[in-house]
């Protein structure tokens, strides 16, 4: 298994527009791209920094993912994405290994990337994404 780099690190947030303002006026970041991802309830934004992005992560409906999250544990950091090649060949080898997947198959990310979940009960309580970008 290859992992490139940390793709990203979603964190969830209940207004994108109200974190937007701590990223851009205080860190100094620059809000490159928001997007909403209706089969995942979610509308994101996108900041850079070095080769790693921050994901903030809105809640399109309170019964989606990111919603029930921030109602049961708050705003703040949801997962860790990681890139890799053959996203296809990471779950099959990792499955192996025992861990459990949220995502058996890749599905359509923000940014058009190809990801997938492990479940954080496999992962010492980290929510973890795989990423592809097949564009690439």
């Amino acid at each position: 298994m290859e992992l490139t780099h940390i793709e990203h690190i979603g964190i969830a947030v209940k207004s994108i527009e109200e974190a937007k303002k701590y990223y851009e006026d205080v860190l100094g970041l620059k809000c490159y791209a928001i997007e909403e991802v209706k089969d995942q309830k979610v509308k994101t934004a996108f900041f850079k920094i070095g080769q790693t992005k921050i994901e903030l992560l809105e809640s399109t409906d309170p019964e989606g993912p990111v919603g029930k999250f921030i109602e049961k544990k708050g705003e703040g950091i949801h997962h860790i994405a990681f890139a890799t090649k053959n996203i296809e060949e990471v779950l099959k080898n990792v499955e192996a290994k025992g861990v459990r997947l949220i995502d058996a198959v890749p599905r359509k990310g923000a940014e058009g990337l190809d990801i997938a979940f492990l479940h954080p009960k496999s992962t010492f309580g980290v929510l973890t994404e795989l990423c592809e970008d097949k564009n690439k």
